[in-house]
């Protein structure tokens, strides 16, 4: 996959697929400390004992739509890349939390891509699932829980076009203020805006 963004696509998929109702998704990029890390973790089912011995092995997955597993072991292969690594942490009645690190400035790291596409298209395509989405620059984050949302919304879907519109152009605007180093107040002013 040539962005990041993708990566988490398919990564959360694979939770939402194993019954989480709740995710959280995490990007810190620390070009300070020369990292980028990726957090998701969902309160899904867990990986099986005898999947968790071969998480990064392509021809074992858990669909039945296709017969190979390609998600967590291209994300490991992205990583190691990289200088970083993979690690993957999976409880049957806890969830998954898997993590990857990559150097921020290595020539070979992919893009992180279009984030707030990824983000939207989540949020659209799983009405019942709820997101926590935190984004961090060095010392500056941006947070969006879909929960806070809904109680804001009230009969108003959270799938709604307006709604939708709105997160992606709030989202856009408070990672882009991340990203030129804009301060908490500009950050809040944003969101609430």
């Amino acid at each position: 996959m040539r962005e990041l963004s993708l990566h988490i696509l398919d990564i959360v998929e694979n939770g939402i697929t194993a019954g989480a109702d709740l995710i959280h998704i995490t990007v810190e990029e620390a070009k300070s400390g020369d990292y980028l890390k990726i957090v998701i973790r969902d309160n899904g089912r867990g990986l099986p004992e005898e999947k968790r011995k071969k998480l990064t092995d392509p021809f074992v997955t858990s669909r039945t739509t296709r017969r190979v597993g390609l998600g967590l072991p291209l994300l490991a292969a992205a990583a190691e890349r990289c200088d970083g690594k993979l690690q993957v942490e999976t409880d049957s009645n806890k969830g998954t939390e898997v993590t990857a690190t990559f150097k921020y400035s290595h020539i070979d790291r992919a893009p992180l891509g279009d984030i707030v596409a990824t983000i939207t298209t989540l949020i659209m395509g799983n009405p019942d699932v709820d997101f926590v989405y935190c984004h961090i620059v060095e010392d500056r984050d941006f947070v969006l829980d879909t929960r806070e949302v809904r109680n804001e919304l009230e009969d108003i879907a959270l799938t709604d076009p307006v709604v939708i519109h709105h997160l992606t152009k709030s989202i856009r605007n408070s990672i882009d203020q991340l990203a030129s180093g804009g301060t908490e107040s500009q950050l809040t002013e944003e969101q609430d805006g």
